[in-house]
């Protein structure tokens, strides 16, 4: 009975979890938050720049003043994520003063901090998440613990959700950590 109930209580998180990936809830809000992955010696993968590209969209659309890099070193002595994904939209044409680089978070949860914590130094309290989709229910979670109101937005180019087989086992293992986070386990 035990085991039922866990697997019924992970498919509606599952359920949850590509719900979320498809629902674009893009508005104006004080920040755009963008979610780092791997960068390859100062460039983003295909996965991080398909979400730089969308933070790119919306910027374009000025639906947020601010932009927010999130992604540390990964092991890398040169670059971090947050300061490759600066970098990037720079060269795209975003203006300097408009981007905060965040280079010291590893995990999702340390992403989420830290971007909370740039935010309030800003006074602001609401932000779009870019991510790919499968990753959009945790940080909306994550990001209403500590009281931002957020509104996630997937990236429309994203290697993941385009592959039949990468995004349910994503979203997979996402529902499985939101299980956890549901049980206080960060």
């Amino acid at each position: 009975m035990l085991v039922a109930g866990a697997a019924l209580a992970e498919r509606a998180l599952y359920l949850r979890v590509r719900a979320q990936a498809e629902r674009d809830e893009a508005r104006a809000a004080q920040a755009i938050v963008v979610f780092g992955a791997a960068e390859y010696n100062g460039s983003p993968s295909p996965v991080f720049q398909a979400r730089l590209d969308h933070a790119f969209d919306l910027e374009e659309r000025g639906l947020a003043p601010l932009l927010i890099t999130t992604g540390g070193s990964g092991g890398d002595p040169k670059f971090t994520e947050g300061g490759v994904g600066r970098d990037y939209l720079i060269q795209r044409g975003v203006a300097a003063t408009k981007i905060v680089a965040e280079t010291a978070s590893h995990t999702t949860y340390e992403n989420v901090q830290a971007a909370t914590r740039l935010m309030r130094e800003r006074r602001a309290s609401s932000c779009i998440a870019v991510s790919d989709g499968f990753h959009l229910y945790r940080i909306k979670l994550m990001f209403a613990s500590q009281g931002i109101t957020v509104y996630t937005s997937p990236a429309p180019a994203s290697p993941i959700e385009s592959d039949p087989i990468q995004r349910p086992l994503h979203s997979l293992r996402e529902a499985l950590i939101c299980g956890l986070w549901h049980l206080g386990i960060r």
